[in-house]
């Protein structure tokens, strides 16, 4: 069971939309094409376009527009990256530099707001209010989920539902709304359309968890990132989470100060507490837990190779090393 059999589904599809990226990136700008460019063919596995695509097909759709949809998603994706680095500082995506790095801040957020307004610029042409709707309200709650997680940087008592809100918003928002704008493109009925909403939204936090696991489980070139960057930048996942609320009363305090103070000074420690309270196997626990209310989700949908491929999805979502 390989990725590649679910990209095969879609796999006209998938190259169409490829070239229509191409093509709505175009700008009179010269920096604009080439930063939107760069982050935008920089290796990502397009997991979100790739889910309109299942969700539209899965559902019945035999048009083109469900192309234009997995653009709109795809920059707005992409633009939620380049603001993303630039707040954490990051200097290394998907194994290569950042376009902050590269290029500097500025270019790289106003880059970022081309990308939104190209997407909805698209989103426009769809004219469709309900897919309007969806995406805009997504686009809100992606911005908070970015302001909830600048707030609770180097905040070692932030709780696990705390986190859980953090990452639906930041993350699992925009899985949500892929599936969910995909089904109602297709024209859904209501049950089909609840049902892929909710397999987004438990899918896109079962990826959130196994992403949080493998910052401390990975390693760089395999990840693209760098081994504790969530610690470096302060960040309280749940692997913390856990190990601060199941270790002795001196690990308790080693954690929190390594959160306050971020950086990688106690990135040995700390995993070293992570390992013994069995924190990785909680968070993955819970991740794969996401991803069976995911494909408990898909049970109303018409037997096809693409419902197929959303259940594969699921499992690979979990099962993944990088």
């Amino acid at each position: 069971m390989t990725a590649q059999r679910i990209y095969d589904t879609v796999a006209n599809d998938f190259s169409r939309v490829n070239e229509l990226i191409i093509q709505r990136l175009s700008s009179d700008v010269p920096m604009v094409e080439k930063i939107a460019q760069y982050i935008i063919e920089s290796g990502g596995k397009r997991l979100r376009p790739l889910l309109v695509l299942l969700a539209s097909r899965a559902t019945g759709y035999n048009e083109d527009n469900h192309l234009k949809l997995a653009v709109v998603i795809e920059f707005l994706h992409t633009a939620t990256l380049l603001h993303d680095d630039v707040v954490d500082t990051s200097d290394m995506r998907r194994g290569r530099s950042t376009a902050n790095a590269k290029w500097g801040n500025a270019p790289s957020v106003l880059v970022g707001d081309f990308l939104y307004a190209r997407a909805f610029e698209m989103m426009v042409e769809l004219e469709s209010l309900p897919i309007m709707k969806v995406l805009s309200h997504a686009t809100a709650v992606i911005a908070e989920g970015e302001v909830m997680q600048l707030m609770n940087v180097k905040n070692p008592d932030l709780t696990e539902s705390q986190y859980m809100q953090v990452i639906h918003n930041k993350t699992a928002m925009l899985f949500e709304a892929s599936s969910h704008s995909g089904a109602l493109l297709a024209g859904a009925n209501h049950a089909q359309e609840e049902a892929l909403k909710n397999y987004g939204k438990h899918l896109g936090l079962a990826f959130q968890l196994v992403d949080d696991v493998l910052d401390y489980r990975g390693d760089a070139e395999t990840m693209g990132k760098n081994v504790g960057d969530d610690l470096a930048e302060g960040k309280t996942t749940l692997p913390l989470i856990y190990a601060i609320a199941n270790s002795s009363d001196d690990e308790k305090q080693l954690i929190r100060r390594a959160i306050r103070k971020g950086g990688l000074d106690d990135l040995q420690p700390v995993m070293a507490i992570i390992n013994t309270t069995g924190a990785l196997d909680y968070a993955m626990d819970k991740a794969k837990d996401q991803a069976q209310q995911a494909k408990d989700c898909l049970q109303s949908l018409p037997a096809s190779e693409h419902l197929d491929a959303l259940y594969l999805l699921t499992d690979i979502a979990v099962a993944r090393i990088s």
